[in-house]
């Protein structure tokens, strides 16, 4: 089993899997719309905003209206927005086993995600969470007005949870959040979505 006494998860495309487009789907079928309302609401400047918690939901959606070409786009633009937390996220079992094991081996579990406060609120995250509730701490970056790779939220991270770095490390499925995890001393993995291979690097076996 890994020495680190701590382990840190992402939570989108490692704790659950994400398809941006399944909301639009739900109401409409057409790929251009589809495709339209991907960009001007999940690649839009205002998600970065939402997840950074640094404008309001009301705010980023009327600009990003503001960007649809017609009013059938808006109106899926705005349905899909309003509903996305519904559809767009799935748990990842295989992951909510290996945090179950990992809390059984003695680990600590904690989870450091950029999400907007609709998630972050509430503990609404532990509805697409799988094994929510054996968490030692969630981390959601809107609540704090920060965003990964940024330096500050791994220090807000370990602040608020009184750990120090080199007891932590964080499994994210993006190499820049964990090269920037590394800078503050914590250890790293770049995670692409093979949980047996995980496993096998925490040495954690299947139970």
């Amino acid at each position: 089993m890994i020495q680190y006494p701590n382990i840190v998860f992402d939570m989108g495309r490692v704790l659950t899997d994400y398809d941006a487009d399944a909301a639009t789907r739900v109401f409409t079928s057409d790929p251009e719309i589809i495709r339209e309302v991907n960009l001007v609401v999940y690649h839009s400047g205002e998600w970065t905003l939402l997840d950074a918690g640094l404008i309001s939901e009301e705010e980023a959606l009327e600009n990003m209206l503001r960007h649809c070409s017609g009013d059938e786009v808006r109106r899926v633009a705005h349905l899909s927005f309003l509903h996305w937390h519904e559809y767009n996220l799935f748990p990842v079992e295989e992951m909510g086993q290996l945090v179950r094991d990992l809390k059984a081996a003695g680990k600590k579990c904690y989870i450091l995600s950029n999400i907007s406060r609709r998630l972050a609120i509430d503990d609404n995250w532990k509805k697409y969470v799988p094994a929510a509730d054996t968490f030692d701490g969630y981390f959601g970056s809107a609540l704090y007005q920060t965003l990964k790779p940024q330096p500050l939220i791994y220090e807000r991270f370990l602040e608020t949870f009184d750990l120090k770095a080199e007891d932590c490390l964080f499994i994210d499925d993006l190499k820049r959040n964990i090269d920037a995890a590394k800078k503050t001393g914590m250890g790293g993995y770049v995670f692409d979505g093979d949980v047996v291979k995980l496993r096998e690097y925490l040495g954690c076996p299947n139970s």
